[in-house]
């Protein structure tokens, strides 16, 4: 399932790419391209974003020039943090990757579950697990849990709260802790994107950004027919 703006730029790629047979004659399957390229991620890390996908606010640029990603997975961590609940770990993120800072956990527990994402809860699967590992949820109550969050629901959360609690406490972790990590998890959930749907938008993204590297004139004249009746998207690309 894609959204509307998936949709778009997904006909964006298949445009550019129809651009590229006719002018070029060369069939590209943009399905292998290769997810390592420095190039790529270049053009990334100078914040050249505009008309990526998801990268192309002057926020995340300016966040990508800090970050310097070198990796898909630096693209999907990007992409969900860039979110109304956990944009404000973004700093601490990039001083936590390039070693500025040191990389924490509220418990040594956690440890599996956030050492890809350097400490900081960032996917909402990172909330069931830490539900299941932490509080003893079955992965059917850590859904239920997250899914209150995401609606701030207080009652439930309450009762949540006290459950994943009393949890903690018979893993031998003390209630001040606990307590900690159920707030932590809250208030990501107010707007937390799935580890698949991050990744999923972070891989159109990296083809816009491989079709722009390469085939830029290509790319952009599929991005202007595309917005060709949106005078705003239009100036803009041609100002890039």
């Amino acid at each position: 399932k894609m959204d509307f703006l998936g949709l778009r730029n997904l006909t964006v790629i298949d445009k550019t790419l129809k651009i590229i047979k006719r002018r070029h004659s060369k069939d590209i399957d943009i399905r292998t391209i290769d997810l390592t390229d420095a190039k790529v991620f270049n053009l990334f890390s100078s914040g050249q974003t505009v008309g990526i996908f998801q990268f192309e606010s002057s926020g995340m640029q300016e966040h990508l020039k800090t970050l310097r990603p070198t990796e898909f997975e630096d693209l999907i961590v990007m992409n969900s943090l860039y979110r109304p609940g956990p944009m404000g770990n973004i700093p601490e993120y990039i001083k936590r990757k390039h070693g500025e800072a040191e990389i924490r956990y509220p418990h040594p527990s956690l440890e599996p579950i956030l050492k890809d994402s350097c400490g900081i809860i960032v996917y909402q699967e990172q909330v069931m697990q830490i539900a299941n590992t932490v509080g003893g949820f079955t992965l059917a109550q850590s859904d239920l849990m997250r899914r209150a969050m995401g609606k701030k629901k207080k009652r439930l959360m309450a009762g949540f709260k006290t459950d994943f609690v009393n949890g903690a406490k018979s893993k031998g972790i003390n209630e001040k802790t606990a307590t900690e990590i159920f707030e932590l998890l809250a208030k990501f959930a107010e707007y937390g994107f799935n580890k698949s749907h991050s990744a999923a938008y972070a891989l159109i993204a990296y083809q816009t950004a491989w079709l722009k590297t390469y085939y830029p004139a290509e790319y952009y004249a599929a991005n202007l027919s595309s917005d060709i009746n949106d005078t705003d998207k239009v100036v803009k690309l041609i100002d890039d």
